[in-house]
């Protein structure tokens, strides 16, 4: 494959397999753009994204602008003269004259197979709706969010017990090998991009820490994948007498009951069982008022929750 001219634009750690993969493969990467610095954690210490410290490591100039609109970014573009642009989830919307800048086209890597889960959250939301396979999506960027045309994708399964960090890591692996493959194909113009079905379009809006409340109003099963799909955030969480909990994990239950959602089911000792609209969901592990991590039988020794008692 004859190597590219590229400028690489990303910024979570989704984005480090295809720099990585872009690097090793002997692709001339010009400079990296990513978000700048941010405080991060409790203490708001100052920390560059991981692709920043990749791309310095491999010797790559990086630049960190706040917006893309800067008339001085068209013209930093423009003098590098690249073959194309990869960009990973950078987090600036791109304005159309930059997508005109290299001569084949800037190209996407999104975590689904569009059009399905266009958006900021599609490995969450697809986990979240049970979905059983998803999958990366190559595409030409143009103007729209996630409209452009497709040009390769690969699927994967989402087993069972998955969460969006698993999925998430599966999914930025099976990233770094489509992006080669997809460089080499347009190299070679042996790939034909497909228009989107609009019609076939559903939406994977960015997450909110709302969106990770528990609703008991829901079977069992769909608990179960809102609290792998909300995995590692927002999180999922209930409430008990005005106090949140934090729900890591969870098994769904075939169970007969006639208790309102959200009802402390008769549990054998060690155990949490509540009642959803259909069946029932035992709480394998949580975090409580303390702030530690538990699994359910260490948390309900120091912790007694009875039979009747409702999480909302």
């Amino acid at each position: 494959m004859k190597p590219l001219s590229l400028v690489f634009m990303g910024t979570p750690d989704f984005a480090l397999p295809p720099l990585q993969a872009l690097a090793e493969a002997g692709h001339n990467i010009l400079a990296v753009y990513t978000q700048p610095d941010k405080p991060k954690g409790r203490g708001k210490i100052i920390q560059a994204p991981h692709v920043k410290e990749a791309a310095l490591a491999l010797g790559i100039p990086v630049f960190q602008p706040s917006s893309m609109k800067d008339e001085k970014i068209y013209h930093e573009l423009s003098a590098l003269s690249p073959d194309v642009f990869v960009v990973v989830a950078y987090g600036h919307i791109l304005p159309a004259r930059l997508l005109e800048i290299p001569r084949l086209g800037a190209v996407n890597i999104h975590a689904s197979l569009l059009p399905r889960y266009r958006g900021a959250a599609p490995i969450q939301w697809a986990i979240t709706h049970g979905e059983s396979h998803t999958g990366v999506t190559t595409m030409l960027m143009d103007a729209g969010m996630d409209t452009g045309d497709i040009l390769l994708q690969r699927s994967l399964a989402i087993e069972p017990q998955d969460t969006s960090v698993e999925v998430h890591d599966r999914l930025s692996m099976l990233g770094a090998e489509l992006i080669l493959e997809t460089l080499e194909g347009l190299g070679e113009g042996s790939i034909q991009p497909l228009p989107q079905n609009s019609e076939e379009a559903t939406y994977a809006p960015l997450l909110k820490k709302s969106h990770g409340r528990i609703n008991w109003n829901l079977p069992a099963h769909d608990i179960d994948t809102h609290v792998r799909g909300m995995n590692p955030w927002p999180g999922a969480f209930t409430r008990l007498k005005e106090t949140d909990y934090k729900i890591f994990k969870v098994q769904p239950l075939t169970m007969v009951h006639e208790a309102l959602p959200g009802t402390v089911l008769p549990s054998p000792s060690g155990s949490l069982i509540i009642a959803a609209a259909k069946d029932a969901v035992a709480i394998n592990e949580l975090q409580g008022p303390s702030g530690k991590r538990m699994g359910i039988a260490d948390f309900l020794r120091g912790n007694p929750i009875t039979a009747g008692m409702f999480f909302s």
